[in-house]
């Protein structure tokens, strides 16, 4: 305790004037008031007031307050100035005993290195406690793939688990399934890609405007056992900004590695007080082609489209939107058999609302969000005859899922700055059937309140923390592969606490640490069978107890305005780590290796660092570099499957105005570390290269073109989840996309 207030004084004094020198006449006149923003009407802490050309001045307290005292007679000058806002002045006259009230309202500039990323902030605050990114735009663009997987695989501490591009789903350092949450717009989308590497997110890259990614635990707003990270998914299907008259996208995109062809349409109307939206995208793609030929049954095709509502008022603004999708895509079930494989058919009714409120109260801001979908998910078994398909249903997940939060936002209060409370439910239903239905049917309610307050303890120093409570009760249903019914009832809490220090211009540092509990997935407990999509047979263990991790996570970041560079470091540990194990056994009907999962104690830790560096105008090199290493910490000390292997980037642009022209090298080892049956890989380095050109002409024209894999690179990725590990990745691929804004 004495270091924690030896620190904050420390760390205040620089900063404050701890009232002021004057003259020494007694003239009893006197200012006081509060420090606003302008943009909100917020109270403003720590930030300076001072008479311009004296001595005089005082810093703000947690509630935005100032008071001048003992003032010289005249006309004088308030100066107020602060890190992030621009200097205001202010005018003003008084006389002896004379006490003036006197707000002020300032201007927010910005201090922050990126965008405020919301997901990790219900009062989109802009302090950051863990590293995040935020993809918008034509950088978003530069990134459209197949799946959200490929998109964002090579970003800091980011990978994906590969069952063909279409359901490649991302892994945030060493951690996927539903130990990190893929949300859209805030909510939990309602497909199944968590459970398995052949599942794929229902949403079609093309879909997004924006995605944001948080590495370490953020799962307090939106569920308790997501302490790997949290990506958000947000598209514009419900109007929240918009200018009168009428705007829209037309985008294509094209490439060579599968012959895959993409359209995709959104045009919105508006005027001051009301906007419609609607979107339709398409997406075909035959086999992908790797240097060792091509993989048989890694097709897809899917279709979605959306139509959205918004309206604002002065004191309330909100909209819903109803959407559809199909997709159905392959995945190889023998890769020395192409005439057998496994495709996946999806269909997704969707509907998603959203309603803002404001009133002048202590609760100012509410938010509350709503999400509602049914997911039918079938895997059918196709052999081929002469060209002619034998279809065989495996599988049908059937999910009704709804999730809703409320979040309250209340103003500065104390020691407190602007915090939130929320509450959020949450609700599925899951049918399994099918001739390999491998678990029972299961009802899952989740209840959740959660808070997130911030503590502004100097001007450059802030303390975060928040709670969650959860009550779950999640019932197994019989199907036709069990006539168990049992319900499991659990108690849920996670915590966190944070501290974010800007010590100086351009410098930030953040730290937080984190307690996680996660329910078992119902594959991990009851699954026994085999999953053609996953290429396992897959026996699960109903003794497993619950998840309880604790995570600890420290960044930095620093800018000078050539020079950017970050460095991040975290350490997860887990009393109870749910693993799934290759036994080294094979099922002899279905010919798929067994994995069991297992519970026992684990570790993971490691980091991410990244240099940007601004050579000349337009000219920027950027690299990064980053690892994980997991274990068990059982006595045999053995290592976790699955962790991706040290990896190298760098990259090298130019942007000259009208258009850029790129290369990037990346650099991945080879994996040694390796769990029990767990095959090792190789390392491998690959080339890529992209251009693009802007045209402003009648909108505004994007054309990007993209070489991955330059040189036709042969090799493995760790992640790999195909049978017996025997996937090549994609080789060398042209792609081309065209946007146009108008």
């Amino acid at each position: 305790m004495r270091f924690l207030i030896i620190l904050t004084l420390i760390l205040y004094f620089p900063f404050s004037i701890s009232g002021h020198i004057s003259d020494e006449i007694d003239t009893d006149a006197n200012v006081f008031g509060h420090v606003l923003s302008a943009e909100d009407g917020e109270h403003i802490p720590f930030i300076n007031v001072i008479i311009e050309g004296t001595r005089i001045g005082a810093v703000t307290d947690a509630s935005g307050h100032y008071m001048l005292t003992n003032l010289p007679e005249g006309e004088h000058t308030l100066v107020v100035k602060g890190m992030g806002y621009v200097t205001e002045k202010f005018e003003f006259e008084i006389k002896a005993g004379q006490t003036l009230e006197i707000n002020l309202e300032v201007e927010y500039q910005g201090i922050d290195l990126d965008e405020i990323v919301i997901t990790s902030s219900p009062t989109a605050r802009g302090f950051r406690y863990q590293p995040d990114n935020v993809f918008v735009g034509e950088n978003l663009q530069r990134r459209s793939e197949v799946s959200f997987g490929e998109m964002l695989d090579g970003e800091p501490g980011i990978a994906m688990r590969s069952m063909g591009p279409t359901p490649s789903r991302p892994v945030i350092r060493g951690l996927g399934g539903d130990r990190i949450l893929i949300l859209q717009n805030g909510e939990r989308m309602g497909d199944v890609s968590e459970t398995s590497s052949g599942h794929a997110v229902s949403l079609d890259p093309l879909s997004a405007n924006r995605v944001e990614v948080v590495r370490g635990p953020a799962s307090l707003l939106y569920g308790s056992g997501a302490i790997g990270g949290v990506i958000n998914l947000m598209t514009s299907d419900i109007p929240e900004e918009w200018d009168p008259g009428s705007s829209g996208v037309v985008s294509v995109h094209g490439a060579t590695m599968n012959n895959m062809g993409a359209g995709f349409g959104r045009y919105s109307w508006g005027n001051e007080n009301l906007a419609a939206t609607g979107r339709f995208g398409y997406r075909k793609s035959g086999d992908v082609r790797t240097p060792e030929g091509i993989i048989p049954g890694t097709y897809s095709e899917n279709y979605d489209g959306s139509l959205g509502l918004g309206f604002k008022h002065d004191k309330v603004d909100g909209g819903f939107n109803l959407s559809l999708g199909k997709q159905h895509y392959g995945i190889p079930e023998h890769l020395d058999d192409p005439d057998e494989n496994v495709e996946v058919r999806i269909r997704q009714q969707m509907m998603q609302g959203r309603m803002h409120f404001r009133v002048n109260d202590f609760f100012d801001k509410a938010q509350m969000r709503m999400h509602a979908s049914r997911f039918i998910q079938q895997e059918i078994e196709m052999e081929f005859e002469d060209g002619i398909p034998e279809e065989d249903l495996e599988i049908e997940f059937n999910k009704l899922n709804v999730s809703s939060t409320l979040t309250m936002q209340h103003r500065p209060a104390g020691i407190f700055d602007r915090g939130a409370l929320g509450l959020n439910i949450y609700r599925r239903k899951l049918d399994v059937s099918g001739d390999d239905a491998f678990t029972p049917n299961e009802n899952r309610i989740n209840f959740g309140l959660f808070t997130f307050q911030e503590i502004p303890v100097a001007p450059r120093l802030r303390f975060q923390f928040g709670g969650r409570l959860d009550f779950m009760r999640a019932t197994a249903l019989p199907n036709e592969f069990s006539g168990m019914s049992q319900s499991r009832d659990a108690f849920v809490y996670a915590g966190s606490a944070g501290l974010n220090y800007r010590p100086a211009d351009g410098l930030e540092v953040g730290a937080q640490f984190a307690r996680s509990h996660r329910y078992p997935m119902l594959e991990e407990l009851f699954a026994h069978g085999p999953h053609l999509c996953a290429g396992l047979y897959e026996i699960g263990n109903v003794n497993l107890g619950d998840e309880i991790g604790y995570g600890s996570d420290l960044f930095a970041r620093w800018s000078n305005g050539f020079l950017q560079a970050e460095i991040a470091g975290f350490v997860n540990s887990f009393s109870n780590y749910i693993i799934m194990q290759l036994t080294g056994e094979t099922d002899s009907d279905s010919g798929l290796p067994v994995v069991e999962y297992q519970g026992d104690k684990a570790r993971l830790y490691g980091g991410e660092a990244s240099l940007g560096w601004v050579i000349l105008e337009g000219f920027k090199a950027d690299l990064g570099i980053d690892y994980v290493s997991g274990r068990r910490l059982s006595p045999e000390n053995e290592f976790l499957p699955f962790m991706p292997p040290l990896r190298f980037s760098a990259r090298l642009e130019y942007d000259y105005g009208r258009g850029w022209i790129g290369s990037r090298l990346r650099s991945v080892a080879s994996q040694n570390n390796i769990a029990p049956e767990e095959d090792v890989t190789s390392g491998y380095t690959l080339i890529n290269f992209n251009a693009g050109y802007r045209l402003n002409s009648r909108g505004r024209h994007v054309i990007i073109c993209r070489v991955d894999n330059l040189l036709d690179k042969k090799y493995r990725d760790h992640l790999t989840r195909v049978e017996e590990r025997n996937y090549p990745m994609p080789g060398r691929n042209l792609s081309l996309s065209y946007r146009w804004f108008f």
